[in-house]
């Protein structure tokens, strides 16, 4: 068979997973492969050499479909795109910190433990890895602090007994209200110290499992959704907090992260690699709330992480993959030389 004949069959197979039949019968695009499909293509063209890790969100939380078998359409597109050889299933580590491949993307997922982001088995990892027909590196869960802060030492157990790298979502959050303060984790409080106690002994924890961890504080931080937000640290105001010249409600959260790595390093925790993880779009769209003003710095940063939703609901507005990377990749790669983890992707069904 010619090289052109190969090309062509190539085309059709992939046209035929990307499609399906509308109500007269007629072939319809699956615009959620499709978009799946994009996102492989960017991912394998080098457009964002920086991007040296995918991690799918494997969940329909809030009635979107955002798991990767919403569709045998969906799910084949990302069978086909995640079985390219690009796509890594083993770690990298330089003294217990996780360092970039020396080539290829690592390939890691949230493989759907539940609403509450923390309902962590083995069984639940097995079945995303047999579903996709790839193993992932790690295994995202949260860290939900609601009325006690703890070290999450069983689910850490769990994936690292399943060969995976526990990857610790800190939710400094009371309950899963959105949309506003929390009650009682503030970033001020953080660096008051009002937490110091129970933080030690979560660093210690961490310490003693003697198993590579990597970590986030405050996902998503320049969303409104999310407490940890500048909106409710002080926003705009610049003479509450600290340096007058900066915006006192990021500059609240980059202290209040640095205070947890800094408690982590005082106490021996040499198995962590810190993420610091940020939405595609800035809401709201702001000066106080950019991405930078956020940053703890690269001495205590290790990787950046973003979040790349096509739409969560069917009428919101359609963006490619690619189209959403070109928008934040720029201001990622301003930001700092660190590897990039694209931490979340994911897309509902759409009509």
């Amino acid at each position: 068979m010619n090289r052109i004949m190969k090309i062509v069959i190539i085309v059709i197979i992939t046209t035929l997973f990307a499609c399906n039949k509308d109500e007269e019968g007629k072939t319809t695009e699956n615009r959620k492969a499709q978009w799946i499909e994009n996102a492989f293509v960017s991912l394998e063209s080098n457009n964002f050499p920086k991007i040296k890790a995918i991690s799918w969100w494997h969940e329909n939380f809030d009635n979107s479909l955002l798991k990767v078998n919403s569709s045998t359409e969906s799910l084949n597109a990302y069978k086909k795109g995640v079985s390219s050889s690009l796509f890594i299933t083993t770690a990298n580590f330089n003294s217990n910190k996780l360092i970039k491949p020396s080539s290829g993307i690592y390939h890691s997922a949230y493989p759907d433990f539940g609403g509450t982001e923390d309902i962590v088995t083995a069984k639940r990892i097995n079945d995303f890895e047999t579903l996709v027909n790839k193993d992932i590196v790690w295994a995202y869960f949260s860290n939900n602090w609601y009325d006690n802060i703890q070290f999450p030492t069983t689910e850490v157990n769990i994936i690292n007994a399943e060969g995976k790298i526990p990857f610790i979502r800190i939710m400094p959050r009371t309950n899963f209200d959105e949309g506003g303060p929390d009650p009682n984790y503030t970033m001020q409080k953080i660096i008051n110290g009002d937490f110091d106690t129970v933080l030690i002994q979560w660093a210690i924890d961490a310490s003693i499992t003697n198993i590579p961890l990597l970590v986030e504080f405050g996902t998503e931080v320049n969303g409104n959704w999310f407490p940890w937000n500048g909106q409710y640290n002080g926003a705009g105001e610049t003479t509450g907090y600290g340096d007058p010249n900066i915006f006192d409600g990021a500059e609240r959260f980059r202290d209040a992260y640095c205070h947890i790595i800094d408690i982590c390093n005082a106490n021996g925790v040499n198995n962590i690699t810190w993420f610091f993880h940020i939405d595609a779009y800035s809401e709201p769209n702001t000066d106080w709330n950019n991405i930078e003003n956020y940053y703890p710095g690269d001495n205590y940063i290790d990787w950046l992480g973003v979040s790349i939703y096509g739409p969560q609901e069917s009428n919101e507005d359609y963006q490619e993959f690619s189209e959403i990377m070109n928008d934040i990749y720029p201001n990622l790669s301003n930001l700092s030389d660190k590897p990039i983890a694209v931490l979340e992707f994911g897309i509902t069904e759409l009509e």
